[in-house]
């Protein structure tokens, strides 16, 4: 059985292709049953939408692969800690588990700003790890940052 770390790597994968493409490079991953249902990563400037986050991508796909918006008992991994769109998203998606890599204290939605994963006031509750290769991550945002700042 593949462990959290394997598909972190393949969201990561995901952020790499969105920095190639000129996108915020942030990458997710949906696993269902063990096996890969949806990957995705950010294109807002490529689809212009602000809705067109790499979570939101990814959850679409997978309710298209599946034929059900009702995506119970699978796993996201997603390099970045989710915005509040992207948290309600994944809670609204009946998500089981989310891991997520780096840390996002200015709009974090499972534990640095905002608990929307958990907020028992919702129809589901989500549960979530953060902090997986999160140096990794971390590290693709501060360098695809450092680059567009010095393109300025």
């Amino acid at each position: 059985m593949k462990d959290k770390n394997h598909y972190m790597r393949l969201a990561i994968a995901q952020a790499k292709r969105g920095q190639a493409a000129d996108e915020v490079p942030v990458g997710a991953v949906i696993v269902l049953e063990g096996r890969v249902v949806a990957r995705a990563y950010n294109k807002k400037e490529t689809l212009g939408r602000c809705t067109a986050h790499a979570e939101i991508l990814a959850i679409e796909k997978a309710e298209k692969k599946l034929g059900t918006w009702h995506l119970d008992g699978a796993e996201m991994y997603v390099t970045l800690e989710p915005c509040p769109m992207c948290a309600g998203a994944i809670v609204g998606a009946r998500i089981k588990k989310l891991y997520f890599g780096a840390f996002e204290p200015k709009s974090g939605s499972a534990e640095s700003r905002f608990s929307v994963l958990t907020e028992s006031g919702l129809n589901h509750v989500t549960e979530y790890e953060g902090g997986v290769l999160a140096e990794d991550c971390a590290t693709l945002l501060k360098n695809y940052f450092k680059g567009k700042r010095k393109q300025k």
